[in-house]
């Protein structure tokens, strides 16, 4: 079975992991995610990736989400790093984990990925309109999509609720034929209620979220076709095993 559930509202990649990121009008869907998306990450003294938590991978760095990235021609496999006051460091150079050394005064170093994966679970995260309306609901403030990080923003029009929650294991069909399988909705912790780039600190978002959707908003997705996907573009819901 297969319906129109909405439109491709907004897309977001985020060239260096924990940073601010850029929003697109289209983007490219590989088999890792989105191309270019938090393809590099900083890296603290003892091999852990710079992140908002503590995991067996992730060290909080406190503030991180200030600093910003975007990767642009001409060499967009080498990202931008921009610091809180504009400076702007090329991701590649010595002079860009300077800087981020002593903004936050211990030894940070910028690393492409390599085997550990950047991402904090699968390549592709979504949300849709709906559930962020929702959650301003719950909050009764608005509730800006960037907080959460996602790839893609689905715009669901009218629907309530939380509506991707019904979608686990379907799939989506965005535009000409780019397919994303989805997974599991998305844990939240304690990043979501962080001051970030633009944003001021949010404290009831995870409460609210362990409240009222299991401390989850948004799905983990899984690429199955690649191609491009534009901001406008359809999305098709296919439900049943491989999308049948």
């Amino acid at each position: 079975m297969a319906d129109i559930i909405g439109t491709v509202r907004a897309l977001y990649r985020y060239p260096v992991k924990s940073t601010a990121g850029q929003a697109l009008s289209k983007a490219f869907v590989t088999d890792s995610g989105l191309e270019h998306d938090r393809k590099w990450a900083i890296y603290t003294a003892d091999g852990g990736i710079a992140s908002g938590k503590r995991t067996h991978r992730f060290r909080p760095v406190p503030g991180l989400m200030h600093w910003s990235s975007s990767s642009d021609l001409p060499h967009p496999e080498v990202p931008m790093l921009f610091s809180p006051d504009g400076s702007a460091y090329r991701a590649d150079e010595p002079a860009a984990s300077r800087a981020l050394s002593e903004a936050f005064d211990q030894h940070l170093e910028l690393h492409r990925e390599t085997a550990t994966p950047h991402h904090d679970e699968t390549p592709l995260h979504l949300l849709t309109t709906s559930s962020l309306a929702a959650l301003a609901n719950l909050s009764g403030v608005p509730v800006d999509e960037g907080r959460f990080r996602a790839n893609l923003i689905i715009d669901t029009g009218p629907v309530p609720g939380f509506p991707e929650d019904q979608w686990i294991g379907s799939e989506l069909v965005i535009g000409d034929g780019v397919r994303i399988r989805l997974g599991s909705g998305m844990p939240r912790c304690v990043m979501v209620d962080q001051s970030q780039h633009g944003l001021a600190a949010e404290p009831k978002i995870l409460k609210l979220l362990g409240a009222h959707n299991n401390t989850k908003l948004g799905l983990q997705a899984h690429t199955v076709r690649g191609g491009v996907v534009r901001a406008g573009d359809s999305v098709v819901l296919r439900r049943g095993p491989a999308g049948m």
